[in-house]
């Protein structure tokens, strides 16, 4: 399927040049319940007025069956302005929206709502990844120093115990001075938590098969296969897309090469590791685990992950959260001030770089 000829172009499509004086496009937001109260506050609604002939207050849940004041909007609109929860954009839904020509996405990755039929139209699409990337390496960060320094075992003992103790004698191996820790995957995260590792005396190894030994070195770390960063971290944290080729990347054979004591981080996606070959390393204590996602989303009622001493389990909260949102709106319209203006997205997402990206 092709742009209709009544199409404006989009920004891949501009003549080189100065830009042209900014337009103002028909916008529709699309994004799940709730989302857009807590990404938008009213200087973002202020803003978006200012880019774009929009109701701002008009979010559109469902594109499949929607509702006729939405569907007129969807008729209308140039671009869509979407965050988690958007629905897909089937051949569809495309076809109610014969002048949508941009995609400007305020989250993350765009794989559950941009369709093959997307890029067969020729849409531009933009999101808001880099921004969300940064609450994830922080919260990355964060762990990697309490895991150093054994805070989910010494808060568990210091809770049991309840009396003086010798700490300095049971926590003499603890501390981040020469740590080391291993990073799976260089993608957004996985650079910026890098990046944050700097100013610590930690030894840092990466592995990442689209990455070459100076390219690691460039960032700041150490380029090794996947069998010696296990072996060698102190701390393990994935950071690597959910694909085929990823599922359960840290199995069993993985897991036990790390060293008694050390701690798994992931923040990516449960799929990446194999819970069923992690348990018995987490219920007799050889392994520590921070789990912000899990395969299952959420674990069954029963599942020992949410008291065992060593694991801290959280409901997938590293990315962006409260004020954190609204980073992302602002780097969203940013994005669609560009497209206003004639130019091409800053970020833009590409259908050859979805097979590695989350």
């Amino acid at each position: 399927m092709h742009p209709t000829t009544d199409n404006p172009p989009g920004p891949a499509e501009m003549p080189a040049g100065p830009p042209s004086r900014p337009r103002r496009p028909e916008l529709l937001l699309s994004m799940g319940p709730g989302i857009a109260a807590r990404l938008l506050t009213d200087r973002h609604h202020t803003r978006l007025a200012s880019l774009a002939r929009t109701d701002s207050r008009l979010v559109a849940h469902d594109l499949a069956d929607p509702t006729p004041q939405v569907a007129a909007a969807l008729a209308r609109a140039e671009v869509l302005l979407t965050c988690w929860g958007a629905p897909p954009l089937t051949e569809r839904v495309l076809a109610a929206a014969p002048r949508l020509r941009a995609v400007v996405h305020a989250a993350g990755s765009v794989k559950h709502h941009i369709t093959e039929a997307c890029w067969q139209r020729g849409l531009a699409v933009t999101s808001a990844a880099a921004a969300n990337a940064l609450p994830v390496a922080e919260f990355t960060l964060a762990a990697i120093l309490f895991a150093g320094k054994r805070v989910l075992h010494t808060a568990h003992r210091y809770r049991t115990l309840r009396a003086p103790h010798d700490w300095l004698h049971e926590l003499s191996g603890a501390g981040n001075h020469g740590r080391t820790v291993g990073i799976i995957g260089a993608s957004r995260i996985g650079r910026r938590v890098i990046a944050l590792l700097q100013p610590f005396d930690l030894r840092v190894l990466l592995h990442d098969p689209y990455v070459d030994p100076a390219e690691a070195a460039r960032l700041g770390a150490t380029l090794v296969p996947l069998d010696t960063l296990c072996a060698a971290g102190d701390t393990v944290t994935v950071h690597a897309p959910q694909l085929p080729a990823t599922h359960h990347l840290l199995g069993a054979r993985e897991l036990a090469l790390m060293p008694d004591g050390a701690t798994l981080i992931n923040t990516a996606r449960g799929s990446l590791i194999d819970e069923a070959a992690l348990l018995p390393e987490l219920l007799t204590g050889r392994l520590n685990a921070v789990l912000d996602v899990t395969d299952p989303e959420l674990p069954p009622p029963d599942s020992p992950l949410y008291d065992l001493p060593n694991v801290l389990l959280t409901p997938h909260i590293a990315g962006s959260l409260g004020g954190e949102l609204h980073r992302m709106a602002d780097l969203a319209l940013d994005e669609l001030e560009r497209y206003t203006r004639g130019l091409p997205f800053g970020d833009p997402v590409r259908p050859e770089g979805l097979g590695r990206s989350a």
